[in-house]
């Protein structure tokens, strides 16, 4: 059997987009760049401690329990004094922008795909593809278009993160109880009115569960991401394991624990409560 040169084509379909679409890459670059600085200015500049209180207030308002309220604040602690304040910080930040934009294109998309069966038949191939892909290669196409650096940590995570926004979303509408729709259209309310007022609030428990798996699919391709030369946790383990120091390895480790576990636990806690303001009465 001949062999397919797919390599080929990929590799000129690269070399196209880069001849072609050069300038939208350096502008969308400056833009995404841009973001991340402004989110590490607003993370950054003021001092730790009162970063810390806002956590801690976040927490608190999320779940109203005392338990996670002081989880947020003994871990968060630990950070600090280990060192890597600065480094979670700015691994936060790429986490906020990257999952912000996972969930701007995934939410709609899911929402088009629940509301149309040709666009669901069509999206699913190109999920599972994207799932399947091992992570690093998000990468090698990321460097090509943007270089070394923390923009194509960026651009790779948000990719990877698109498909549980997309899937979750889908589930979420296609699964809300048709009486309730068919009682709404009786009313007389348009589709943009059903789809707003009913399918997405009725939807939210599935949104947030998508929400919070766009998160931690981003903040565990920002640790790899590091290894293109992306800020925060990521260099720290990626310096950890170059120079086979295991202590340093494992602080920067536990540190995105940390961002995992806080993250995680604040969007569960917002989504339940989210559910529990969804759910019709009677």
């Amino acid at each position: 059997m001949p062999r397919i040169h797919v390599g080929d084509w990929i590799n000129a379909l690269v070399q196209f987009l880069l001849h072609h679409l050069g300038g939208f890459f350096d502008g969308l670059s400056h833009a995404i760049l841009a973001t991340v600085e402004g989110v590490n200015y607003v993370l950054i500049r003021p001092h730790a401690l009162i970063v810390l209180a806002a956590f801690v207030a976040l927490a608190w308002l999320a779940s109203r329990r005392w338990e996670l309220t002081l989880f947020t604040l003994v871990a968060f602690l630990v950070v600090n004094s280990m060192e890597l304040w600065v480094a979670a910080m700015q691994t936060l930040a790429v986490v906020v922008v990257a999952a912000s934009a996972a969930l701007l294109i995934g939410i709609p998309v899911g929402i088009w795909a629940a509301r149309s069966g040709r666009v669901s038949v069509a999206v699913r191939p190109v999920l599972d593809f994207m799932q399947t892909l091992p992570v690093f290669v998000y990468l090698l196409p990321a460097v090509f278009f943007f270089g070394i650096g923390l923009v194509p940590g960026v651009v790779a995570t948000t990719v990877f993160a698109i498909p549980p926004a997309v899937r979750l979303t889908e589930l979420g509408v296609r699964q809300v109880d048709q009486e309730f729709v068919e009682a709404a259209v009786a009313f007389g309310a348009r589709p943009q009115q059903v789809l707003r007022e009913v399918q997405l609030p009725l939807a939210v428990s599935s949104i947030m569960t998508g929400v919070n798996q766009v998160i931690m699919l981003s903040l565990s391709m920002v640790v790899i991401a590091g290894m293109v030369g992306a800020q925060g946790l990521g260099a720290v383990v990626v310096g950890a394991i170059t120079s086979l120091n295991i202590g340093a390895g494992f602080e920067g480790g536990l540190a995105v624990v940390v961002l995992a576990m806080y993250l995680d636990r604040v969007t569960a806690a917002l989504g339940t409560r989210r559910r529990a303001k969804a759910r019709p009465n009677g």
